[in-house]
């Protein structure tokens, strides 16, 4: 078997530590609060108590969407009144933009704004006895739709504006406050369906909310997760980021259970919320590591691997954290694997990851769980890597999403018996 041969490590970028560790406890203070509450009122108060400490606004409130009446309904707000007495038209004031351009808007001063902004707000305050000076409103979006907004206002400070840095600090908090609020709500819509539904089967449906939709090609990556039970331990996501750049994770839990299936989630939440803003798979690895280790229980740990591919320098960037070595297949039918990993995340603090850069043009990578390679048949034989890269040249034609499903269903059909999860992800170049 051939083995790439990976360049030097790339140092990852130095950051400011102080303000990010704040933000960062925020967000873990967040997650763990959720994590524990599938109630959306609790969920809604919890993410409005935690926002308007940080943003050190006057007030705030949630707004979500009513997909029936099409109207903005407030149905959690702090230090503002009355505002659970109006519907609002999906079109009104900071809101409606925010939820139509998916980007969190700032309104430094509203009598300077736009007249009908400005007429928005006068109309608003007189009939819930408020005074808006500055208005931040973050639309709240989850699998790629926008539910509602978080609308903060008054900034508590001499002139009572909001400054940039206050939305750019929304826009990131925002982020696991949808997701916990659309969890929330989809577990309450659940529990009305079936009073008798069990709480494991609510929490295997969050899961799979939590993992990337695949999309036609030419999107280079596509994934496919079947837990072994109804939970899974197992976690990927994959974004475009833009400029022919991809981003993506793959994450395996130790153990099963309740408890292996919450840790996933808090890893799956955080690496959602910092791989929006930082791009470097080392440094994600080092963030995600030092979070987990704050609350981490004995024994337990998580591997991940996390790569960058920018499409037009046909370049991969990959850190690993303890993962299964990928497998690589060329335009020659020769398999490799890459071997370069650190320990797993959530066994040593300040662990400094690596990030390695390789050639990648004319391949396919496939990043796996070891349920695929561990599977046995009614002998007790594993499948194995050899195996494994059978099912791949076998399918190795077929569209990338098509390709995992059709790998999956003939192992699964080959008799292999499935104990525990199986997740794959393919990115072409």
């Amino acid at each position: 078997m051939l083995f790439f041969k990976s360049k030097k490590p790339v140092s990852p970028e130095k950051t400011s530590e102080s303000q990010d560790n704040i933000d960062l406890q925020i967000m873990n203070k967040m997650n763990q609060e959720f994590a524990i509450s599938l109630d959306l009122n609790e969920t809604l108060n919890t993410a409005l108590q935690v926002i308007i400490e940080r943003l050190n606004a006057q007030a705030a409130n949630i707004f979500l969407i009513n997909n029936s009446t099409k109207k903005f309904e407030c149905i959690a707000s702090l230090n503002q009144d009355y505002l659970d007495e109006y519907q609002l038209d999906l079109k009104d004031g900071v809101m409606g933009k925010a939820a139509e351009q998916k980007k969190c808007i700032r309104v430094g001063d509203v009598r300077k704004d736009v007249r009908e902004i400005a007429e928005f707000y006068f109309d608003l305050d007189n009939k819930t006895n408020f005074t808006t000076f500055s208005v931040l409103c973050s639309p709240l979006i989850a699998a790629n739709d926008c539910i509602g907004v978080i609308h903060c206002l008054n900034k508590k400070t001499d002139d009572k504006l909001f400054i940039e840095d206050d939305r750019k600090l929304l826009e990131l908090l925002s982020t696991p406050a949808a997701l916990a609020i659309r969890n929330a709500k989809m577990a309450s819509e659940m529990i009305e369906q079936n009073k008798m539904q069990k709480e494991v089967e609510i929490v295997g449906e969050i899961q799979k909310s939590l993992l990337s939709s695949n999309k036609k090609e030419p999107f280079p990556l596509a994934g496919i997760n079947i837990p072994a039970k109804v939970i899974s331990g197992d976690f990927y996501n994959f974004n475009d980021l833009g400029d022919g750049k991809y981003g993506f994770g793959v994450a395996d839990v130790s153990g099963k259970g309740i408890k292996s299936s919450l840790l996933m989630s808090k890893a799956s939440s955080l690496y959602s919320c910092l791989s929006k803003t930082n791009f470097s798979p080392a440094s994600l690895l080092i963030q995600l590591n030092n979070e987990i280790c704050e609350t981490i229980s004995r024994g337990m740990f998580v591997t991940m691997l996390i790569g960058l591919y920018d499409e037009n320098t046909k370049e991969l960037i990959l850190a690993n954290a303890g993962h299964e070595p990928p497998i690589i297949l060329n335009d020659k039918d020769e398999f490799s694997n890459f071997n370069e990993a650190g320990p797993p995340l959530g066994i040593v603090k300040k662990t400094q990851y690596q990030e390695y850069k390789i050639k990648f043009e004319k391949s396919s990578m496939y990043i796996f769980t070891d349920g695929i390679t561990e599977i046995k048949n009614p002998k007790g034989e594993e499948l194995g890597s050899i195996g494994f890269q059978n099912y791949i040249t076998k399918y190795k034609d077929k569209p990338n999403n098509e390709r995992l499903q059709s790998i999956i269903d003939n192992v699964l059909n080959s008799k292999y018996l499935q104990k525990d999860d199986l997740t794959i992800v393919v990115l072409d170049a």
